[in-house]
């Protein structure tokens, strides 16, 4: 469901895919979107108005500086970049995908961890396009979730100038070579019950 969040385009929630066991994504509970930057006033009022409890601004310290989140100082906000600067430059796509991935599996599960301790309140992420960075975490935390490949393709594939061919091969890249995204994340550092509260915070 796209979120009414003027000055991002690709503000979405996330709720509503079905998992695996017949369960679904809840409602309000993950959200995801470009830069907030670009965020008008209206726009900067409705995501406090929305009573997001964490906003994991995964763009690098630099992205930050040219162009500061407009809730750097409020304390549900956290800079936590996913990947090392520059990680994914020279490949193209859907290889840089996968070599963010296999270059910075302790990274992102730092930041996915994040996604476990979070106060109440709708998770928030973004990067700065809201798509590569911000797809790859989310195709996470739903493969966590047991939300099928196809279903999260399909979610990936809302974003403007995305395909879901591409979502759909890095997840297969992640389960041949790492066993899923549950091994890749328990070998990254999570443990299982971090992992399981991701897993029973995103469902109904």
């Amino acid at each position: 469901m796209k979120l009414l969040w003027e000055g991002c385009s690709n503000s979405r929630d996330v709720g509503g895919l079905l998992s695996a066991d017949g369960r679904r994504i809840r409602s309000g509970v993950l959200f995801r979107s470009d830069s907030h930057n670009r965020l008008t006033t209206e726009g900067k009022a409705a995501v406090r108005a929305a009573g997001i409890g964490r906003i994991l601004d995964l763009r690098w310290a630099r992205e930050t500086e040219l162009e500061p989140s407009p809730f750097a100082d409020d304390p549900v906000y956290r800079n936590a970049p996913l990947i090392a600067e520059l990680a994914e430059l020279g490949t193209t796509m859907p290889d840089a995908y996968r070599t963010m991935l296999d270059d910075n599996r302790r990274q992102i599960t730092g930041v996915f961890v994040q996604l476990s301790d979070a106060p109440p309140g709708p998770l928030a992420v973004h990067c700065s396009a809201g798509r590569d960075r911000t797809g790859v975490l989310v195709a996470l935390a739903l493969s966590v979730a047991g939300v099928p490949p196809a279903a999260i393709a399909e979610d990936y594939a809302l974003t403007e100038g995305c395909s879901g061919d591409t979502i759909l091969r890095t997840l297969a890249h992640l389960e041949n070579r790492h066993g899923g995204a549950y091994n890749y994340l328990t070998k990254g550092g999570a443990t299982r019950t971090q992992l399981s509260q991701v897993r029973d915070c995103l469902l109904a």
